[in-house]
């Protein structure tokens, strides 16, 4: 099995910028598509950012579309969520998974889940 884990996450105020990490487990992480999903309270867990194993291929829900990056260290075994210009509807808990897919925009896609790390943004 994969374990995922995240860190990063605070309280910023609006405008302001956070990067958020996520460690994965085992040498096989460069095989897997990665993606970032956040749930606010009351909310489903929606679709943020995706990335391929490679790192070559990004895809980003239009919420955040130039404010976000994704990014990925195969070397380190860990995906990163560049967060700028930040407003308080990015507020949610904030998930990474891992997907044997290219990569994917859908929650079932995803086979192994991060315990979530929670991000404010205050206005």
């Amino acid at each position: 099995q994969v374990q995922l884990v995240e860190s990063g996450g605070g309280l910023v105020q609006a405008g302001g910028s956070l990067r958020l990490s996520c460690a994965a487990s085992g040498r096989t992480f460069s095989t897997y598509g990665m993606g970032w999903f956040r749930q606010a309270p009351g909310k489903e867990r929606d679709f943020v950012a995706t990335i391929n194993w490679s790192g070559s291929s990004t895809y980003y829900a239009d919420s955040v579309k130039g404010r976000f990056t994704i990014s990925r260290d195969n070397a380190k075994n860990t995906v990163y969520l560049q967060m700028n210009s930040l407003k308080p509807e990015d507020t949610a808990v904030y998930y990474c998974a891992a997907t044997p897919a290219f990569y994917g925009i859908s929650r079932e896609r995803y086979d192994y889940w991060g315990q979530g790390t929670q991000v404010t943004v205050s206005s």
